[in-house]
């Protein structure tokens, strides 16, 4: 599912894309695959990909159909009119954090809709990052990341340490809840409090240095915090 929204995104944005470093050599762009072919793989993709959901059952097909949907039809149209877009694409890239729990459940419940809420919180900063030390190809593709249109870089950088504060809080509801523990407690803090205070810098000063930090930690945080899951459930 997670490729055939790729494709599906790919089509749509080749033009864009060419003018990019970052995707000027995809597939579409370069000439390497032609949009049919293009095309016929993200369908395939596609089936493949909600039979499978819909083997293991019904709920979790839909939220992989409601993904697709989401960063295709939605999303991805947006990047170039509404730095909103973040915000609705943060939507469909949350939901796989939470399909495993659905596909092993059999159900929604605060479980997965807490890891829903994670991942969701979790993407801002992350993706804000990026699009500062990418910010000059971004301009080229015209993408309305929120770095690229805002004039005063401060108000980004707030953004970033408001939205890493709240994934501390909405990580630690299961612990609230009862779900996971005292290592889950611990854990869970010193992972969101070491994510927010690597966006700090940025606070001071907009370099790509103090961006790329931010993306390391971000890119840690997440592994790091499912294996602090794993071990609480487990001890």
């Amino acid at each position: 599912m997670v490729g055939a929204s790729n494709v599906f995104n790919q089509i749509i944005e080749r033009d864009l894309d060419a003018l990019m470093e970052r995707t000027k050599l995809r597939p579409l762009p370069a000439g390497h695959m032609t949009v049919n072919r293009a095309l016929a793989l993200g369908l395939i993709l596609t089936l493949i990909g909600l039979t499978a959901l819909y083997w293991i059952n019904p709920k979790t097909a839909m939220f992989g159909a409601i993904s697709i949907f989401l960063y295709v039809s939605v999303y991805t149209p947006l990047k170039t009119k509404t730095p909103l877009s973040v915000f609705v694409g943060a939507l469909p890239g949350a939901i796989p954090f939470m399909l495993g729990w659905v596909a092993a459940a059999g159900s929604f419940g605060i479980e997965p809709g807490t890891l829903f809420m994670i991942q969701f919180f979790w993407q801002f900063p992350h993706f804000w990052a990026i699009g500062w030390f990418l910010d000059d190809d971004y301009k080229k593709a015209g993408f309305q990341m929120l770095p690229v249109i805002e004039n005063e870089s401060n108000r980004t950088n707030r953004q970033i340490l408001w939205h890493a504060f709240l994934l501390i809080p909405v990580s630690l509801f299961f612990v609230v809840t009862g779900i996971l523990g005292e290592i889950y407690f611990w854990g869970a803090s010193a992972l969101g409090f070491g994510y927010l205070i690597s966006g700090i810098p940025l606070l001071k000063n907009t370099t790509v240095d103090n961006a790329k930090l931010l993306l390391k930690t971000s890119v840690i945080y997440l592994p790091a915090l499912l294996i602090v899951i794993f071990i609480d459930l487990n001890s």
